[in-house]
């Protein structure tokens, strides 16, 4: 125990452990759509897609894979901290097959895939990757001795996940058969084997990152009885419930990880700040989708036929039916790197970039 206690004042006081630059080689991402970087493009069995216009329109200027105008948080950070953005894992791993690549990349890997949950069971109907197979694809990296142990210990290791499974509970076919408590927590129980095993590889410094607002998303047209005025509040609830079980996770991990450490990034909060005072950050909508059509255009996906174009992508909180705009990105990268305590605790990004942690 007094070992936690010295590391946990040694990472806190941060006059002892600010170095000079920032000492993140790599970031290893683990989650869904708000950090998929196009895994899903490079997955042929996957049905959730973004490669195709206008998704990537405002930055890269054609479509990556990414379900946004632009860059997403792990892009934003990766540009703070000073590396190249990660390549999507499948992408990395085609390069090295074909023979392009002699080895993984040194700035790490972006394991995410758009539409999976924490439950194996979410959306496998679409083929996406479930964080139980995304952490089985670095798990098998690590024990092959493709990956940098070293690396792995400097690296940061981000997380977030759990959107998809709380959208689904609401789906009006083959009813949830768990009450939205219990449906949190057998998430959370899938998290906590994640966070376990991320940390028995070698993971010293995590970031968990909330689930933002999902009943806000203009995507709940799509749902019998959802609101259109105002947000979904029984879909709310639950996020609420799992967001305070996540950082309660990350409470525990220097306790059962001695020298690691977690951060939790509180989005969802960040976001409704948004939602509550939009002009004051840029937006002009916070309701609406930029691109799609229908109610909230909620009702289709942005490129599919029919779908409509906002003139300022960056003016709306919300790019398409479920995900932010580039500019909310952005805000929010902003608040995770060098927030105050109600963005971001115990510490903000830019100070575990920072640490230097006291191997064991």
């Amino acid at each position: 125990m007094e070992r936690v206690i010295i590391i946990q004042f040694f990472l806190l006081s941060s006059s002892t452990c600010l170095a000079v630059g920032f000492n993140v080689p790599a970031i290893f991402i683990f989650g869904d759509s708000i950090f998929d970087a196009g895994n899903n493009h490079y997955n042929k069995n996957c049905s959730a897609q973004a490669d195709f216009p206008p998704y990537g329109s405002n930055f890269f200027h054609h479509p990556t894979g990414r379900f946004t105008n632009g860059r997403t948080v792990a892009d934003f950070i990766s540009e703070f901290i000073g590396i190249p953005l990660q390549k999507p894992f499948l992408e990395a791993q085609l390069e090295l097959v074909n023979g392009s690549r002699k080895e993984y990349p040194s700035n790490g890997m972006n394991f995410a895939s758009a539409g999976s949950g924490v439950l194996r069971a979410t959306n496998q109907d679409l083929g996406v990757t479930p964080i139980q197979d995304q952490l089985q694809q670095f798990k098998t990296l690590v024990q092959q001795n493709l990956i940098n142990k070293k690396l792995i210990q400097e690296s940061l290791f981000f997380f977030e996940s759990g959107s998809n499974d709380i959208f689904s509970y609401f789906y009006p076919f083959g009813g949830p058969t768990l009450t939205p408590d219990a449906y949190v927590q057998s998430m959370l129980s899938e998290v906590t084997n994640f966070i376990d095993q991320i940390s028995k590889l070698g993971a010293r410094r995590i970031g968990l990152f909330s689930l933002g607002p999902v009943g806000c998303v203009p995507a709940r047209t799509l749902l019998p009885g959802a609101p259109v005025n105002k947000c979904y509040g029984k879909m709310n609830k639950m996020v609420k419930n799992y967001n305070m079980g996540l950082e309660n996770l990350g409470r525990t991990i220097p306790i059962k990880y001695p020298g690691s450490f977690a951060v939790y990034g509180a989005v969802y909060n960040t976001v409704q700040i948004f939602r509550a005072n939009p002009k004051r950050y840029g937006f002009s909508d916070v309701t609406n989708a930029c691109c799609g059509d229908g109610t909230l255009g909620g009702l289709l996906q942005c490129g599919k036929e029919g779908y409509k174009l906002c003139v300022k992508p960056n003016e709306y909180l919300f790019w398409d039916y479920f995900h932010p705009s580039e500019h909310t990105y952005k805000l929010i990268s902003k608040a995770l790197w060098s927030g105050s305590h109600s963005r971001i605790r115990p510490v903000n990004l830019k100070t575990l970039a920072n640490m230097t942690l006291i191997q064991h």
